[in-house]
């Protein structure tokens, strides 16, 4: 399986941390608060408390910036009543309409947004009002404009700063979907993958031990009688065994990193051996094969050769020792398999534990096929098989 690589959800954005963002709203706090000094060296006390009033609450407008931006709208508005000139203080409320921007929900955002246009008409009035100056249009309009334009700018900066936020956000919860969804993939896939070994293991150790006890049990009541018969039964048995480890030893290897075993996996032709390996244990198979097998994808090749080596261990194993079997094999369209006996395996009773026919089954509907078995007309016993091409 491929190593999964580093997270995706692990490559945040950089940000400052809990400390870093207390520490800057302190320096801020802090350097407002200084340049307010300016207000109490030249005597302009109500200017240096107002100045107090509406810087110091931005000290909470990360964790309450609405709160804050109620604080800072009040003493800015009871500063328009008091005193008649800007102040230092006043530079908080755009940092306050950011900060409900940035931090807030969009609704207080915008009234925020409001608030402050309503506080830069009020501001520009009364500072022309403590200039001696005029109330004309022309006076007035670039005051207000000159101040919304502030406003505004601040209420954008935070409104895209969440946006942002919010993107991002989105961005990691999809980043650890797909992650989660990966891994369920890759979870799958090995299940799918033990599966499929899990079924190869039964075929190759079902067929192969049933033949070989078959024909053990066949040399050892022929040796009594005739011990040049043994001789070739246990040929037979050797090959069998070896054949079988083979096929194990290939999908043991599938287990390993790096290694799928050097034994090809069996394709449609080697039906014959089975054919072959059937007639050498005793039993009586009729075949009716096409001379010259056509070349099919291999995993229906494999597919149908499994299916095949299943039927006959079923027959060898519930059939009776007397049964014969026909098999049928035709490729057009589609390959037709159809292994017919006629033994008393459909009166032979089941552990429950077979896994015989879930596996062809699953096999076949692997690539789009299906098998039905059930017993025949006359008696015994029929698999059909049905593979597309």
């Amino acid at each position: 399986m491929p190593a999964v690589g580093p997270s995706a959800i692990d490559q945040h954005p950089w940000r400052l941390g809990v400390h870093g963002r207390q520490w800057l709203d302190r320096l801020l706090v802090g350097g407002l608060l200084v340049l307010g000094l300016g207000h109490v060296l030249s005597g302009q006390a109500a200017s240096a408390w107002f100045t107090l009033l509406e810087v110091v609450p931005l000290a909470w407008r990360r964790t309450h910036p609405w709160p804050a931006f109620v604080a800072v709208a009040t003493s800015s508005a009871l500063q328009a009543v008091v005193v008649g000139e800007p102040t230092v203080g006043q530079l908080a409320f755009p940092i306050a309409v950011y900060s409900v921007a940035r931090w807030s929900s969009r609704s207080r955002g915008v009234a925020a947004l409001l608030v402050g246009y309503a506080g830069a008409l009020v501001a520009a009035v009364r500072w022309l009002i403590g200039f001696g100056s005029s109330l004309s249009p022309a006076a007035l309009i670039p005051y207000t404009v000159t101040i919304g334009a502030i406003v505004t700018a601040a209420w954008a900066l935070g409104f895209a700063a969440q946006e942002r936020e919010r993107y991002v956000a989105s961005l990691l919860a999809r980043a650890e979907q797909a992650e989660r969804m990966a891994e369920r993939e890759v979870e799958l896939a090995a299940r799918d993958e033990r599966s499929r070994i899990a079924r190869e293991m039964h075929d190759v150790v079902a067929h192969g031990l049933s033949v070989i006890v078959i024909q053990a049990d066949g040399a050892r009541y022929a040796a009594a009688k005739d011990p040049s018969v043994a001789v070739g039964t246990l040929e037979t048995i050797s090959t069998t065994g070896r054949s079988a480890l083979a096929e194990m030893r290939r999908l043991l290897g599938l287990l390993r990193d790096g290694d799928t075993g050097v034994v090809p996996q069996p394709a449609l032709e080697d039906v014959r051996h089975l054919v072959d390996e059937a007639r050498a244990a005793g039993m009586r198979v009729e075949a009716d094969l096409p001379d010259t097998l056509p070349e099919v994808p291999d995993g229906v090749g494999l597919a149908a050769y499994r299916i095949v080596q299943e039927a006959l261990t079923n027959v060898r194993k519930h059939a009776g020792p007397s049964a014969s079997v026909h098999l049928r094999l035709g490729v057009g369209r589609e390959v037709d398999v159809e292994v017919r006996d006629d033994g008393r395996g459909a009166a032979a009773d089941s552990d429950g534990h077979g896994l015989g026919l879930v596996g062809m089954r699953e096999r076949a509907a692997a690539h789009g096929g299906s098998v039905t078995a059930g017993p025949s007309t006359g008696g015994g016993y029929v698999v059909r098989a049905r593979l597309p091409l």
